[in-house]
């Protein structure tokens, strides 16, 4: 479910919570405007979180890596630690 699914369940559950003034019996729709709405920003929260790891990973691959950013960084410390002047014993 992405972002805009997210964004129409909050609409759909706003809707419902403060513009429907039915009364019914056996369920209160207020009460399932105010879940949805709940679940639809959980939704977009979630979404937005994996986008954030997503684009980081491909950050990586276009850069012609192939690797993840993790990994990418631990070989650049290695390598980092090969090229470093050995110490001159006194």
């Amino acid at each position: 479910m992405g972002a805009a699914m997210s964004i129409v369940m909050i609409a759909a559950g706003a809707i419902l919570r403060f513009a429907v003034s039915v009364t019914t019996t056996g369920f209160n729709l207020h009460t399932i405007g105010l879940i949805l709405i709940i679940l639809g920003a959980l939704a977009l929260v979630l979404s937005i979180a994996f986008w954030g790891s997503w684009a980081a990973s491909t950050e990586a691959r276009a850069a012609g890596i192939g690797v993840s950013v993790a990994s990418h960084r631990t070989e650049r410390a290695d390598s980092s630690k090969k090229n470093a002047p050995t110490p001159v014993p006194d």
